[in-house]
C-alpha cells in the first residue's frame, strides 16, 4: 500500500512538474508577444489566446494520461497498453464507466490517477482563465493608455 502511494504521488509530481513547464513556457510566448496582444484587433487575438491554451491544457492532459497509462503497462497492472491507456482516460477525466477496473492488488493507484486527473483539470481552468484574464486586461489598459 505504501509503496502505491509513494509511487503514485511521484507520477503525480512529475504530472504536475509537466504541466508547470507548459505553462511556464506559454506564459513566456504570451509575455514575449503582450504588445501585439495588447493592439488592436482585439478580438481575434482573444480567439488566439483561447486556441493556443486550450491546445497547450490539451498536451498537458494528454502527457499526463501517457504517464500514467504508461506506468500501469509497465507495471503489468493490465493486458494491453491500450487497456492500460482507456482505463487511465477514463479515471483521469473522473468519467468512471467501470467496464475496465483495476486489480485489487493496484486499485490505490487508480484512485491517485483520479485525483491527479482532478487536480489537473482544476489547474488548467485556472490556466485558461488566467490566460484570457491578463490579455484582456492588457488590452483594455492599452486601449485607454
Amino acid at each position: 500500500m505504501l509503496g502505491q502511494i509513494a509511487f503514485g504521488s511521484v507520477l503525480m509530481v512529475i504530472s504536475v512538474l509537466m504541466a508547470a513547464l507548459a505553462i511556464w513556457a506559454l506564459e513566456t510566448a504570451f509575455a514575449r508577444n503582450a504588445r501585439w496582444l495588447a493592439r488592436a484587433p482585439h478580438r481575434p487575438k482573444l480567439a488566439l489566446v483561447i486556441v493556443a491554451t486550450s491546445l497547450a491544457v490539451l498536451a498537458m492532459v494528454t502527457a499526463s494520461v501517457w504517464l500514467w497509462a504508461g506506468a500501469f503497462h509497465l507495471l503489468g497492472v493490465f493486458a494491453s497498453f491500450e487497456e492500460a491507456m482507456y482505463f487511465t482516460l477514463v479515471t483521469f477525466t473522473t468519467l468512471g464507466y467501470g467496464d475496465v477496473l483495476m486489480p485489487q492488488d493496484w486499485r490505490i493507484l487508480g484512485g491517485l490517477a483520479a485525483a491527479n486527473g482532478l487536480l489537473h483539470f482544476g489547474l488548467m481552468t485556472a490556466f485558461m482563465v488566467e490566460a484570457l484574464r491578463h490579455v484582456r486586461v492588457r488590452q483594455i489598459e492599452f486601449t485607454e493608455g
